[in-house]
């Protein structure tokens, strides 16, 4: 049984519940990308049935046309869940669902590290923007939040007055709700809270969205921030340091800046929101060190008379 053609609404319909079932907002645009280009693809086709050949044709198009391993994998998931929600409402049959599922990803070699700041470097880029500017001010506070407490792009601009609080006698920010719907409380390090405070002061911000769209003339034009603003800033600023940055690469500097300080792996964790340490690791870079092993500073050791007896025979 296969799914039906492009122009037709139930194809639509089904990639909408795709998307619903998606909770992370890159996600949902980067699934809603990679279904349109699979559509579009097929309809290019002839409109062949979807099935496991017509998936495995549409991920050999995508290596011929240079994607990486990475960006393959991501849009095969998206059609997986197609899959997975077309046979749910019964346009596809479950057998042919589950070949679909059987399509294999591209092996990824090695592990995608990102890019991270050294100290120096992160401490030049918060100080990049002018501060004697509206502007400046916001992109200064919005850099801090960044580095200092690793938030996601869409977690800052999420990010509200209310959230700033106290607890256990210091500044954090309470209850943010992250990737997943997961919620947590994240410490704010008093140079990002100066940063917060001098652009709230003084954009006249007291409650709603602590970064906001601002006009060429420094103006407030908007009660919030796009992420893709985010995106712009971050890039810019970076160029400017003749850097190549995106808005991870700073969540990336904040977990390494934590643990090369002494933060313990777990806390950086808790920190980031991660649901696995082994994201954490890789966020750090983590590479196995047999010179300085670990196991190597446990303290045991054999008792030396036992241990010769052993090696002489002697009884």
């Amino acid at each position: 049984m296969g799914i039906a053609p492009y122009r037709l609404p139930a194809l639509d319909q089904v990639k909408l519940l795709v998307l619903n079932a998606v909770s992370s907002r890159s996600t949902r645009v980067m699934y809603a990308k990679a279904l349109d280009d699979f559509f579009r693809w097929r309809l290019g086709q002839g409109s062949p049935a979807f099935s496991r050949a017509t998936v495995q044709a549409h991920r050999a198009m995508l290596e011929s046309k240079g994607y990486a391993a990475s960006t393959i994998n991501q849009r095969l998931s998206a059609i997986r869940k197609l899959a997975s929600e077309a046979a749910a409402n019964g346009l596809l049959d479950a057998e042919t669902a589950a070949c679909i599922h059987q399509v294999p990803g591209i092996e990824q070699r090695g592990i995608r590290a990102g890019n991270w700041l050294t100290r120096t470097q992160a401490e030049a880029l918060i100080h990049a923007p002018d501060a004697r500017t509206r502007k400046g001010k916001r992109d200064r506070a919005l850099l801090a939040l960044l580095v200092g407490c690793g938030l996601r792009r869409g977690e800052a601009v999420a990010l509200t007055a209310g959230h700033i609080a106290q607890r256990d006698g210091r500044w954090v920010i309470a209850d943010l709700r992250g990737k997943h719907g997961h919620i947590r409380t994240l410490p704010v390090p008093a140079w990002v809270k100066q940063a917060i405070d001098v652009w709230m002061a003084d954009a006249a911000i007291t409650e709603g969205r602590v970064l906001r769209a601002l006009n060429r003339h420094g103006q407030l034009c908007g009660d919030s921030m796009s992420p893709q603003a985010v995106w712009n800033v971050v890039t810019s600023y970076g160029q400017a340091l003749g850097l190549s940055l995106k808005p991870h690469d700073l969540r990336r500097t904040c977990a390494k800046l934590c643990r090369s300080g002494g933060g313990e792996l777990e806390q950086i964790q808790m920190l980031l929101g991660h649901a696995s340490i082994v994201t954490t690791e890789r966020y750090l870079g983590t590479r196995q060190d047999l010179v300085n092993a670990p196991n190597d500073r446990i303290g045991l050791h054999w008792n030396r008379e036992e241990s010769q007896s052993q090696t002489t025979g002697t009884p």
